[in-house]
């Protein structure tokens, strides 16, 4: 009989770990959570040092039971949840509520192989006490925020909504985004390009050059015009070479990828939003069937802000780069990247755990999306440590009459970390300097003399308009929270999965769109709690709760700080918001009085302001009538559990559904 009970979160790791400890070990699943603060209670002593009140998870008793009677007859229990200060905390409450007098030691491993697992519980430890009290603390502030702010919200707006102490800062950013757009009026100006080739060259040598100065002062084109008489008056003029700048240049790989940067590159590369990308990396960390004897975890633990890696794995890279591409490509000395000041350094990167799985030899195991993530991965770990590829820039100083063109070009000398890894084969979103460096690349000027007279092709103006600030995606969003501090690896995914389930946002063509109630939400608590809402005050409280994990402040001390000036917004608050009444222009059909605009699960729509003596309500009707032939139906506004959709008024009668609104109007 096996003398040692091992307990993870998921089925699947259970099972990859199983394998590798062998018949010693009986490894269970908690399924995730098994104890947490009450759902319908606040769970938090405020005059008690903020002590919570944890409890066992309604639906998760059979599973607690079943723990005690797999850990009957066992000499040793281990708790293997995942490597961070969430799995710490819940390793330590399992441990706290069922094992109290049993030997429970803690293990945590990075990646799911059988040197790190074995590593792991050789060097089982105690529980991280300064880690457990950090995941407290953040829970007991996020239980805090959200169960004194949300029936706010319901007193104001309606009922069902929720606040966040990270999540309501992120609506912040999306909505002030959405408003510079709103502002924001679009100027025109125009550029000239010269068309120019070499005379003396036989064959293709035309290149691009841009007008860029006008004497000394940089030229501004504003209307069609000013660029047709530039091009006019530069009808028959020389086009002379004035001054040629080569400069060699070296770009450096990227640092391998931790969770924010993963999730920002599978969204520009494949659209895949925060949560998909977290979901296939969590299936490839916790093992995948390879056709071997046990699954197989392919990469490192992928919830990480630090870019550290493991030196046995720099070793084994660094190897796999001579062999493949040659020492040409291989640094003197491993490439090393700076850590964040808020990073946890014991951490690694996210990598592959193998470097001898190339992608292509898992091809026929890992589904379409699974493979093209382990890819990303793999490739993007391989060049990191390899040299950096160099360029030979070249500008051209071109003079016509009073008129200055540039021309810039630039050409590889050495490919680099770019034989592994090229960045520029992507759908990058808002790399303006990217481009300009394949514009650049696709840009090839001929050899050139200084005093050397060009030929002109043609001139050619063209029309621009200033553009105003993208909306944010899952990309650009997770970049901003990172920058300002806000939210730590684990959080990313789940803040936009909640603003998108509270309709406080939708995604639109992949950008995050705020909706008319993710307005009133953000500037409800803008108004009344503008600490809460403050980028500064979050991130700052970020770092607190990073030094409670590194033993540097008290939980209690960090809470207490926070609840008082909160508690003082609180009051005030309560004491003074009132429901917002939106009046309609329409009546009630059975009672006559007039109908008001409420929001619900389901959004917007129209009740009577009788409310609950008539309890009438109706759809909010979009303008747009039904396409289908003879029906004389409306589109109205729908909600299903795959988002939004418009249906026929005339439902069960017409079926017809879509999901984006036409545009014509009747």
């Amino acid at each position: 009989m096996s003398k040692n009970l091992v307990i993870v979160e998921s089925p699947t790791k259970a099972k990859t770990i199983s394998k590798i400890l062998g018949e010693d070990f009986v490894v269970v699943s908690s399924m995730g959570h098994i104890i947490d603060l009450p759902a319908k209670e606040l769970g938090v002593d405020v005059e008690n040092k903020f002590k919570p009140d944890y409890v066992v998870i309604p639906g998760r008793k059979k599973l607690l039971t079943q723990l005690k009677k797999d850990a009957k007859g066992k000499e040793n229990i281990y708790v293997a949840t995942d490597p961070d200060r969430e799995g710490e905390a819940i390793g330590w409450q399992i441990k706290e509520k069922i094992f109290k007098t049993k030997n429970v030691y803690r293990v945590s491993f990075h990646e799911i192989t059988p040197h790190a697992v074995s590593e792991a519980f050789k060097h089982a430890r105690e529980f991280d006490h300064n880690m457990i009290e950090a995941q407290v603390g953040r829970r007991v502030l996020d239980r805090i925020v959200g169960y004194f702010l949300s029936p706010l919200l319901w007193k104001k707006i309606a009922r069902g909504l929720s606040a966040g102490r990270v999540q309501s800062v992120a609506l912040k950013l999306i909505t002030e985004r959405e408003r510079l757009i709103q502002k924001f009026t679009a100027a025109e100006y125009w550029e000239i390009s010269a068309e120019l080739f070499k005379p003396k060259i036989s064959g293709e040598s035309n290149f691009l050059a841009k007008l860029q100065k006008s004497g000394d002062q940089k030229i501004e084109i504003k209307c069609k015009l000013d660029a047709e008489n530039i091009c006019n008056e530069l009808q028959g003029k020389e086009f002379k070479v004035l001054e040629i700048k080569k400069t060699q240049k070296k770009r450096n790989p990227s640092a391998p990828f931790i969770t924010s940067t993963m999730q920002q590159e599978a969204f520009n590369k494949y659209r895949y939003s925060a949560s998909k990308t977290m979901l296939i990396a969590q299936q490839l960390y916790e093992g995948i069937d390879i056709g071997e004897d046990n699954p197989v975890g392919l990469i490192t633990y992928m919830r990480t802000d630090s870019p550290n890696v493991a030196p046995e794995a720099i070793q084994e890279v660094r190897e796999h780069i001579g062999r493949s591409f040659g020492k040409d490509f291989l640094p003197e000395k491993p490439n090393v990247f700076k850590v964040k000041k808020s990073a946890q350094e014991a951490h690694e990167a996210i990598r592959p755990s193998y470097m001898s799985r190339a992608p292509e030899s898992l091809k026929d195991f890992l589904n379409h999306d699974q493979y093209r993530l382990y890819e990303l991965i793999y490739n993007r770990f391989l060049a990191c440590q390899m040299k950096p590829a160099e360029f030979l820039a070249t500008s051209v100083d071109i003079l016509a009459d009073k008129y200055l063109f540039v021309a810039n070009g630039s050409h590889l000398l050495f490919e680099g970390f770019l034989a592994a890894y090229n960045k520029d084969d992507e759908n990058t979103e808002g790399q303006e300097d990217e481009d300009n460096e394949k514009e650049k690349a696709k840009n090839l000027i001929p050899p050139l003399e200084q005093g050397e007279i060009l030929g002109l092709t043609k001139l050619e103006p063209s029309q621009h308009f200033t553009k105003p600030p993208a909306r944010f995606s899952d990309s650009s969003l997770i970049k901003a929270l990172e920058e300002e501090g806000i939210g730590r690896p684990s959080t990313y995914a789940p803040i936009i999965y909640t603003l998108i389930l509270r309709d406080y946002v939708r995604r639109i063509k992949g950008y995050l769109n705020p909706t008319e109630l993710g307005f009133k939400v953000c500037d409800m608590l803008v108004f009344y709690f503008p600490k809460i809402m403050d980028i500064q005050f979050t991130a700052r409280l970020e770092e607190e709760l990073d030094q409670i994990a590194e033993g540097q402040l008290s939980k209690e001390k960090v809470l207490d700080d926070f609840y008082a000036p909160f508690k003082v917004s609180l009051d005030f608050a309560q004491a003074n918001i009132v429901k917002e009444v939106i009046q309609s222009d329409q009546v009630c059909d059975k009672c006559a009085k007039p109908m008001i605009v409420k929001w619900g699960r389901r959004g917007k729509f129209l009740s009577c302001s009788d409310f609950p003596t008539c309890k009438n309500s109706k759809s909010i009707g979009s303008g747009v009538k039904c396409p289908q032939e003879n029906c004389g139906g409306e589109l109205i506004e729908r909600r299903s559990k795959r988002g939004f959709f418009y249906g026929c008024s005339n439902f069960p009668n017409c079926t017809f559904t879509s999901r984006t609104l036409p545009e014509d109007k009747e």
